[in-house]
């Protein structure tokens, strides 16, 4: 299995760099596994896509101002982004530029932030660091210091108050809650409030479960044999009344469909880990790819994905590889908007 296997090109123009005028008026291309059909929608058009007792499965991570940019003593930039919270106070990070760096190195965020170097971890620029601040509440701290950490192929000429405001606001699902992602889980990005009444209203059950989205979702994959890769490990956690929910709906056959790669990744790591679904605190360092069988969700609500990324052959697990890239053919013909900011596809 082959990385060139799942390239493609896009053109620059349609990687999306600002959100929808509005959550659910992003287009929504609508992929038919039975008969291999492809149809274009919105995705206001979820709510008579979607039947009635359906299990509708979101991640609701919330999203860190995890992108923290400061300068040497010596004056020069260095960007910090935050990876995860270790014990003590430590984090993992990636540091750019890394070579910039070295053990003891503080780099000033602001008067209330700082960053000590501990040690490096991988030559990627991963580091362990200290968070050197007053006071015992590091959101708070985050807030006021850091930035939404948007993708670097969102790249803006101009930046604002304005734009920082939306990006607090829009990279962020409207139901996420605990802070401790480093990124959305950009499916959900779509849902609006009125979308999910009107899901509930309809008999669609809604249940969450959380995955910290950290390296192991969008570290790009460097080998071009891929079952060398190995994912990074993510936190996740499934409550009881989650449990409950989604082994009930599997055992009356009903339909599970995962709004997002980082909710299959959830609930198919605590299959593989337990046998079952229950209440968990654990890590998924779980590679989904062809022809992994799923032995939890149905249906799947997704973003177009980068060339040559482990989401890419997720969703050609779940869809069939040729079906999907026909499908990115299509969308690129039609002009869909693509990645975190992008459109969305209904694999059904």
């Amino acid at each position: 299995m082959l990385l060139s296997e799942y390239d493609y090109n896009l053109p620059e123009e349609l990687i999306a760099q600002m959100p929808a005028d509005k959550r659910d008026n992003s287009r929504m291309m609508v992929l038919n596994r039975e008969d291999r059909t492809v149809s274009h929608k919105h995705f206001y058009d979820i709510v008579d896509l979607i039947e009635p007792n359906s299990l509708l499965v979101m991640n609701n991570t919330k999203v860190l101002p995890a992108r923290l940019i400061g300068h040497k003593d010596t004056g020069a930039k260095i960007e910090v982004f935050l990876l995860s919270q270790k014990d003590g106070g430590c984090w993992d990070v990636l540091i750019k530029p890394s070579k910039r760096v070295k053990p003891d190195t503080v780099i000033k965020i602001s008067d209330e932030l700082s960053v000590k170097a501990i040690k490096r971890l991988e030559e990627n620029g991963e580091w362990l660091v200290e968070l050197l601040f007053q006071g015992d509440n590091v959101l708070e701290i985050l807030h006021r210091n850091g930035n939404i950490p948007l993708p670097p192929y969102i790249e803006r000429k101009i930046t604002n108050e304005d734009l920082k405001k939306l990006d607090f606001e829009r990279y962020q699902t409207v139901y996420a809650k605990d802070e401790g992602s480093v990124a959305a889980p950009t499916a959900g990005l779509h849902f609006t409030e009125e979308i999910l009444k009107k899901l509930e209203s309809k008999g669609v059950e809604l249940c969450e479960v959380t995955l910290n989205v950290g390296l192991g979702t969008f570290r790009p994959v460097q080998c071009e044999n891929v079952l060398e890769h190995k994912m990074h490990s993510e936190t996740f956690e499934i409550s009881a009344k989650a449990a409950e929910q989604i082994t009930r709906a599997k055992a009356e056959g009903r339909t599970i469909i995962a709004v997002g790669t980082t909710t299959v990744r959830t609930l198919e790591t605590a299959y593989q880990q337990f046998g079952k679904i229950c209440e968990c605190h654990s890590a998924s360092e779980l590679f989904i790819y062809p022809p992994y069988e799923f032995k939890v969700i149905d249906k799947l609500i997704t973003n177009f994905h980068l060339p040559k990324s482990t989401l890419l052959m997720l969703v050609s697990a779940l869809a069939g590889k040729d079906f999907i890239f026909n499908a990115y053919k299509e969308a690129i013909e039609n002009q869909y908007r693509f990645f975190s900011y992008g459109d969305c596809m209904f694999i059904s």
